[in-house]
């Protein structure tokens, strides 16, 4: 026990204040409001192992550890293992699971609770999908007068040419937008089509937004039912409505330690409730609920319903009762890029502080600004904490590395390409100088990403290894490679099936090279070869014993385990098998019968449809981050992850903060898109607002949007370590889908004011002919 006690000791000792906050906690709520680079999965992993450790937690009592993407619960679970493993203690105690994982394993177990019925089959709808379409068509049968109203718009003549024009834009465009946003909006809101119904009442718009919204998810709700499926948002309302039961609730409470929630700014307030619920204790005394997130890395609430105002609310409470634990360290950015995040925070919650009274005359420039209509936010876009170096004892090694020349380099070039001839140069001489040096170009679109990629390749052809993010997932063979394995499963004497299924186990290096044709041209004798039939070579007797062992699966093993079991075949790595599991749960949600037959057709579906997106894994340093490599990523996608050197390009106004965007098909209903009212009034709702007219509406969209862009770019800057390198060059393209259409471009109003702060930091154009 004393060991115990050294080894826990010694491993609280590695972290920082505010990280040790978290391995300190003994009961109660806690929330933790961390800064980019301040640890945050680090100091959740090693006070999970330590609070299993103290409490002797075991498989009947639990620490539930949340986390808000599967590729962050293979990193967080394969921590808690290693530490429990250093300790000398068995790796239980504990689960990790998404939040949607987490409500589906409680609404599965208890069917007759949470009105699913076990052979519902799950969907992730979209714009395009056939349940929206349905819903839009249900919707206009039993509403014609509101359809009308659409129709008719502004400026209206009657002429019949128009009339089907409009028509056909609200049937394929406008309604289907509204479903999809409002829908999902207002279930992991925990609204009903009747409350918004009853907050119609209280919308004076001349569309009837709400009322349209209301009619519009009844009828998608009907269609569920009607076609026994369910949607993400349903699992977390059915958790709740299992949990609704004091029994089930309290046998759920008693295996439930505590949860720790990583990532809580980008929960749904559902979500939240279902979380809060579990980390009651049992007799009710207590809320054992650890929080951690980072508000100003909430990057998602544009186009979901998470919003970091829920995430600073919980904070401000516990701050009331002293338990809120503030991460201000990092030791991931050398100081000159932390200065350069800290300056791009404050500068924008001091624009949104002058536009509150929606001023024109800042010397910020507020008139020129998309957010100009900032003040309509009830708060501003950052929470205002800023960065700090860690002191020079730090435990944890290499933190504030020392910058790359002077650490944040400015550019404004003539026009994109030279952008990116600038970069290509600069990365050359970087991995010349450091051989271990890690690279990336954060875009904010993939066609920007698409673009850099192709004229990197031409200028420098093989002087740099390039690895574009959408184009590798773009390229993902995991739901091919089961389909093939499958097939063959299924007809294994098919020649087709047999070469298909070798060709997987020999691209996987399962097997040796050899020539497949000859092997697949007699399947029988392949497999089952008889003492008169040719010996087979020592190649494909390994070959063969492969298929003869994915056969013998199929006899025993169920149809559910079979893409678990060929991913373990494969032996794919972390991220792969995580993509794999994501394959076998989705097929698993949406078969009714269980029977392979069946699992072939919606395999055959998704990878024809080409919709199957693979799991990232935060921790895939070999994937993401490998040395000498230039990553072309997506400034979403590059949350979580960090490079010595990172290029951010074509900071244009038009792309950061953007312009809301009317497309010129809609504007016959006015200057604004009615999913985004919709969704602004239904925000209203949810924080017990009046309802906005149209055009406040629209105002609070357009505000939400730029808030989110600064963030954005604050997450983007904040993934640097040595080099921050930006551009904004003086020409560039409207939209990238014409990148060859150049024009002088207004640069993001950011640039200019760090320009004039890090006078230093600004590269001349005779400066970047060479390194």
């Amino acid at each position: 026990m004393a060991q115990l006690s050294a080894k826990l000791t010694e491993l609280r000792d590695r972290l920082r204040p505010g990280q040790r906050e978290i391995a300190d906690w003994n009961g109660g709520r806690l929330a933790v409001s961390a800064v980019p680079g301040a640890g945050k999965s680090t100091g959740m992993a090693v006070a999970a192992a330590i609070t299993i450790a103290v409490n002797q937690l075991h498989q009947r009592k639990q620490l539930v550890v949340v986390t808000f993407t599967r590729s962050a619960t293979a990193n967080i679970k394969s921590k808690i293992r290693n530490h429990l493993k250093d300790l000398g203690l068995p790796a239980g105690g504990f689960t990790v699971q998404t939040l949607h994982g987490l409500a589906w394993t409680i609404a599965r177990a208890y069917p007759e609770f949470s009105s699913i019925d076990p052979e519902a089959v799950l969907i992730t709808p979209n714009q395009a999908h056939r349940l929206i379409r349905s819903t839009v068509e249900r919707w206009i049968s039993g509403n014609p007068a509101l359809y009308q109203r659409l129709v008719e718009g502004t400026a209206f003549d009657g002429e019949e040419t128009e009339r089907l024009r409009r028509q056909s834009v609200l049937r394929t465009e406008i309604l289907p937008a509204i479903a999809a946003t409002v829908i999902h909006e207002a279930k992991s809101s925990g609204l009903s089509p009747d409350d918004l119904v009853e907050q119609s009442h209280f919308s004076h718009d001349d569309y009837q937004i709400l009322t349209i919204a209301a009619g519009l998810y009844e009828q998608y709700q009907e269609q569920l039912q009607l076609n026994n499926w369910i949607d993400y948002d349903e699992m977390i309302l059915s958790a709740l409505r299992v949990l609704e039961n004091p029994s089930i609730r309290q046998r759920w409470q008693e295996q439930c330690f505590a949860v720790f929630e990583d990532e809580a700014q980008d929960s749904s307030p559902l979500q939240t409730r279902l979380l809060e619920m579990l980390a009651i204790t049992p007799d009710g005394e207590q809320q054992n609920l650890v929080r951690v997130g980072d508000p100003n890395q909430a990057i998602n609430s544009t186009f979901t319903p998470a919003d970091p105002v829920f995430f600073r609310e919980f904070c401000a409470s516990c701050q009331v009762d002293d338990r809120l634990a503030e991460m201000h360290l990092a030791g991931r950015s050398s100081e000159a890029i932390i200065t350069a995040a800290n300056f791009m925070l404050e500068w924008t919650n001091s624009l949104w502080e002058q536009a509150r009274p929606l001023s024109h005359d800042s010397e910020i420039g507020a008139k020129n600004l998309p957010s100009s209509n900032l003040g309509a936010l009830a708060e501003p876009p950052f929470r205002s904490q800023l960065i700090q170096i860690v002191p020079a004892d730090d435990p944890q090694p290499n933190a504030n590395p020392a910058p790359e020349g002077t650490g944040l380099e400015i550019h404004t070039p003539p026009d994109i390409n030279d952008s990116i001839a600038r970069i290509g140069q600069r990365v050359i001489n970087l991995f010349a100088a450091n051989p271990q040096g890690q690279a990336a170009i954060l875009v904010r679109t993939n066609d920007q990403g698409k673009y850099i990629t192709k004229n990197l390749r031409e200028l420098f052809a093989d002087q740099i290894e390039i690895l574009e993010v959408g184009e590798s997932d773009r390229r993902s063979q995991i739901p091919a490679e089961m389909l093939a394995l499958l097939q063959f499963i299924d007809r294994p004497h098919s020649p087709d099936n047999l070469k298909a299924a070798l060709s997987v186990l020999m691209q996987r290096r399962r097997i040796p090279s050899q020539d497949l044709n000859r092997l697949a041209a007699a399947p029988e004798q392949f497999l089952y070869p008889m003492s008169i039939d040719p010996q087979l070579s020592e190649a494909a007797k390994t070959a063969s014993r492969f298929c003869k062992s994915l056969l013998k699966a199929r006899m025993e093993l169920p149809t559910y385990q079979l893409i678990t079991f060929l991913a373990y075949t494969l032996d794919y790595e972390q991220t792969e098998l995580a993509t794999a599991d994501k394959l076998s749960e989705r097929i698993l949600q949406q078969t009714r019968e269980n029977s392979l037959g069946e699992m072939l057709a919606l395999l055959g579906e998704i990878v024809s449809s080409e919709q199957f997106e693979p799991v990232d894994a935060d921790g895939d340093t070999d994937k993401y981050t490998k040395a000498q490599q230039l990553t072309i990523i997506t400034m979403h996608k590059a949350k979580g992850l960090d490079w010595d050197y990172v290029f951010i390009p074509f900071l244009h106004e038009n792309m950061i903060p953007g312009n809301p965007y009317v497309p010129q098909q809609v504007q016959f209903l006015g200057g604004f898109t009615l999913a985004e009212v919709a969704r602004a009034q239904i925000r209203s709702t949810v924080h017990n607002h009046p309802i906005p007219d149209l055009e406040t509406a629209w105002e609070r969209a357009g505000a939400l949007k730029t808030a989110e862009e600064f963030r954005l770019l604050y997450v983007a800057m904040t993934r640097a370590k040595r080099l921050l390198w930006i551009s904004a060059a003086k020409q560039a393209p409207f939209v990238w889908s014409k990148p060859e259409n150049l024009q002088e471009r207004p640069m993001c109003p950011v640039i200019p004011a760090m320009m004039r702060q890090f006078p230093q930091a600004v590269v001349s154009d005779d400066d970047a002919v060479d390194f």
